[in-house]
């Protein structure tokens, strides 16, 4: 038997971010569901925002393949809490009866404010479990824009990473081998990326700088 797990590494900070402890008690497990418009300029307030992929994949279910795509948009904040997850596990098939378990999440979060303090968490992870030769991955890509000023994506913006969604989606569904589905997932990555940088280019500018950070963390089995 065997049974493979590797450490989850938090990302990094924005360069505007002050780390801080999580500012509200079992943040972790909680979901902050706001709407995609959401965006306004009131009154500073925290933020909330918690996304988990996972995925698994065994003798009784051999594939199983799962992604999300969370566009999180909130106006002025003083404090934010980001997490975003993604687990894949395969268990108990062997070479001959290979298991795939594949698990993405895109998290996207918006929020504005000179001095805010930001708690992100990006992590995932694949574990095999008695699995020999099966495809396990898991991927999480988390994208946190600081402006000055609230942001609210355009619709020509919206259209856009919808898109992107679509695409991930079916590629999620393919069976693209494991490696080969890294690869592409960072490409879609990079494309969500350069749509938000060209959001952030249209917005109001303010006294601080905009900042678009993209926080991406990969586990799979077998590896590249």
């Amino acid at each position: 038997m065997s049974s493979h797990r590797k450490p989850r590494p938090t990302s990094p900070l924005t360069r505007r971010a002050v780390r801080v402890g999580l500012f509200a008690a079992g943040v972790a497990g909680v979901a902050s569901a706001v709407p995609a418009q959401a965006a306004t300029g009131g009154p500073s307030r925290p933020a909330v925002a918690s996304d988990h992929v996972f995925s698994h994949a065994n003798r009784l279910d051999h594939t199983e393949t799962k992604d999300s795509f969370t566009i999180r948009q909130y106006g002025k904040v003083n404090a934010a809490a980001v997490r975003n997850q993604a687990n894949a596990v395969s268990s108990g098939c062997s070479a001959d009866d290979e298991c795939r378990s594949v698990a993405l999440s895109f998290q996207i979060v918006t929020f504005a404010g000179e001095q805010t303090r930001l708690n992100a968490v990006n992590l995932s992870d694949a574990a095999n479990k008695n699995c020999t030769g099966c495809q396990t991955l898991a991927g999480a890509y988390q994208f946190v824009v600081s402006t000055p000023t609230p942001l609210t994506l355009d619709s020509a913006h919206r259209r856009q990473l919808a898109d992107i969604h679509r695409r991930l989606d079916a590629l999620t569904r393919s069976k693209v081998p494991a490696a080969d589905l890294r690869t592409q997932a960072d490409g879609l990555a990079a494309e969500v990326n350069a749509v938000l940088k060209d959001a952030v280019a249209d917005a109001p500018k303010g006294d601080a700088q905009d900042d678009v950070t993209m926080h991406r963390h990969l586990d799979g089995w077998p590896g590249r």
